[in-house]
């Protein structure tokens, strides 16, 4: 983490789990372990049923609610999808979008990009996911493939917007296996990521954005990973469905640089 030049974020990624009366107790008793003071920012990202509820009880407090996914589009014949508009008015403040498990079902570097833009259009903030699956590591061609996930997925997106946006390494073979990518290899693959952003945007802004790790960071390794200087959060899955280990990354980002 690099507090000087930009922000830490611990954010939930619930997939598809919880709710909406469960995540009404969830967040009670989460409120009452939030630390006091303000290092990190917080977010959770829920299903979208769940977006109300997680709202309304966030409501007096400084955590974010975002939603999992977003229709790059405005309105239209898309049925079951959700607009960022629609996300705006229930009150959400992030957007996951490029989640390995949406590139699985056939999301593409061009529809993630469409979604990043349309977020940021609508003053969301895009948390872009990227990552390599076992099979590109092998080969070393990590740095390369995320290197192309980002060039694609950030298309169009001026130095006016892109301090906004958020990047998530996730480590496909990381992702909900129990298997976590090293502090020094989740830092390398960061710092490439990093590289990359200055190339494209220049040295300022690339100190500027933050990047997190989301490959099984747990209430045990978390402080190790974020440890490492441009690591600047995570995205968790798992671990953000527990209060208890939840508070414990919190905590473990809460500590001094």
């Amino acid at each position: 983490m690099n507090r000087k030049y930009r922000k830490t974020v611990i954010a939930a990624n619930w997939k598809m789990n919880k709710t909406p009366s469960e995540t009404k107790a969830f967040m009670t008793e989460f409120k009452a372990m939030l630390p006091k003071g303000r290092w990190c920012d917080i977010a959770f990202c829920v299903p979208a049923v769940c977006i109300p509820a997680a709202v309304r009880a966030m409501h007096e407090t400084r955590v974010g609610i975002g939603a999992e996914n977003c229709n790059a589009n405005a309105s239209g014949a898309y049925t079951g999808e959700i607009a960022t508009n629609m996300l705006v008015d229930a009150g959400c403040k992030y957007v996951i979008c490029g989640h390995s498990e949406r590139r699985a079902m056939g999301e593409t570097d061009a529809d993630v990009n469409a979604k990043v833009l349309a977020i940021l259009e609508a003053g969301l903030v895009p948390i872009m996911c990227v990552g390599e699956s076992l099979e590109q590591r092998e080969l070393g061609v990590t740095e390369e493939w995320i290197a192309m996930q980002i060039k694609a997925g950030l298309s169009g997106v001026g130095e006016d917007k892109i301090k906004k946006v958020v990047i998530a390494y996730e480590p496909i073979w990381a992702i909900g296996t129990g298997k976590t990518a090293t502090p020094e290899q989740a830092e390398e693959v960061c710092q490439s990521i990093r590289t990359v952003i200055r190339k494209l945007y220049g040295a300022k802004v690339a100190r500027a954005v933050s990047i997190l790790y989301g490959g099984s960071m747990n209430e045990k390794n978390a402080e190790e990973l974020l440890a490492q200087p441009d690591i600047d959060g995570g995205l968790i899955g798992g671990a953000s469905l527990v209060a208890e280990k939840f508070i414990k990354i919190i905590e473990a980002a809460n500590q001094p640089c």
